[in-house]
């Protein structure tokens, strides 16, 4: 799907013609032109040749419903992963990718391995959520949540994913909220200082992973170029402009980032007005091993007495690799 296309061929239609357009892609979640019933037939033909519907996707389920993954097949043969999520509260959330591959090399996420291809298109970002909305119509449900934590860094891809995000949040268009929008990234500090100053209020979370820069550096290249420093003065600037809080992603890697003297380290940083804690059970990519359950309790526990703010995220699609580091395509 081209969205950019659709409106070249619909710059000569009357005006209502795309309202009409808009309506079959994002409120009835038609799949192919055939279907918009009042539209004429030549122009049906033409969108059909021209801006096709169809999103090539292979689907896998997790054994426990909760998390469905999308292999797609891009226009050009290559190929992405994208997650829909359960939530036991009747939330659906679709987690995105931006990128084919990443450039992070992350040594602990499996997309980081993989290496960057090229960036997605806002069109291509846009299908990813398009997809899960067609299925999730069929049973009267919809998307209600949007995060840019799939493969890529979104914001190496600045331009794109705040273009998608326009379509998630336009009443023609998905009409998602966007405080129910969330952009991960691990520390781009020109995308945050860029995103600060856009008149959205989606959220804004950081891959954190470490209490230091000597431990930060190890598993995250990219502290090289941007350290802890700076950093934090680009959120503290972030919150002083937006005044909306910051989640801090923190994998839990056994042996790596889980001591006790972590913890108090984190919590020594991390103890500030709208910074929020989010420890993540990690999922293994073949490196490292997650904590056990008792250390992340601990671990929690010690931010908790600190004053720190501090969730726990649930685990989601481990058994079909749709994990938190585990997006990740075979090049061909």
């Amino acid at each position: 799907m081209n969205l950019d296309k659709l409106y070249k061929v619909l710059t000569n239609q009357p005006k209502y013609r795309v309202k009409q357009c808009q309506e079959a892609i994002f409120k009835n979640f038609l799949s192919n032109w055939s279907e918009a019933s009042n539209l004429p037939k030549a122009l049906i033909e033409q969108l059909n040749k021209e801006c096709s519907l169809k999103i090539e996707a292979k689907i896998f389920e997790s054994k426990d419903n909760k998390t469905t993954k999308a292999l797609i097949s891009l226009e050009d043969g290559l190929q992405i992963e994208s997650v829909l999520l359960a939530h036991r509260d009747g939330r659906h959330t679709v987690c995105v990718s931006t990128q084919v591959g990443c450039p992070m090399a992350c040594t602990f996420c499996a997309t980081g391995q993989m290496g960057l291809k090229r960036n997605l298109t806002a069109s291509e970002i846009v299908e990813q959520v398009l997809l899960f909305s067609r299925i999730l119509h069929k049973n009267n449900d919809r998307v209600s949540n949007v995060v840019f934590m799939g493969m890529g860094e979104p914001f190496l891809n600045y331009d794109n994913v705040i273009k998608a995000i326009k379509y998630f949040n336009d009443k023609n268009g998905f009409n998602i909220g966007a405080r129910h929008i969330s952009i991960s990234t691990c520390g781009i500090l020109p995308g945050i200082d860029k995103l600060a100053e856009e008149k959205m209020q989606v959220n804004l979370a950081i891959s954190l992973h470490a209490p230091n820069d000597q431990l930060r550096s190890e598993l995250m290249p990219i502290n090289k170029r941007f350290p802890l420093d700076k950093l934090f003065k680009a959120i503290d600037k972030y919150i002083a402009k937006t005044g909306r809080k910051v989640m801090f992603e923190y994998l839990m890697i056994k042996g790596v980032n889980d001591r006790v003297e972590h913890a108090r380290e984190l919590a020594k940083i991390m103890n500030k007005p709208l910074y929020m804690v989010n420890l993540i059970i990690y999922n293994s990519t073949g490196i490292y091993r997650s904590s056990d359950s008792a250390t992340i309790q601990n671990f929690k526990n010690i931010l908790d007495k600190a004053g720190v703010s501090v969730v726990q995220r649930y685990s989601f699609g481990r058994d079909i690799k749709a994990a938190c580091g585990q997006l990740a395509v075979k090049s061909k």
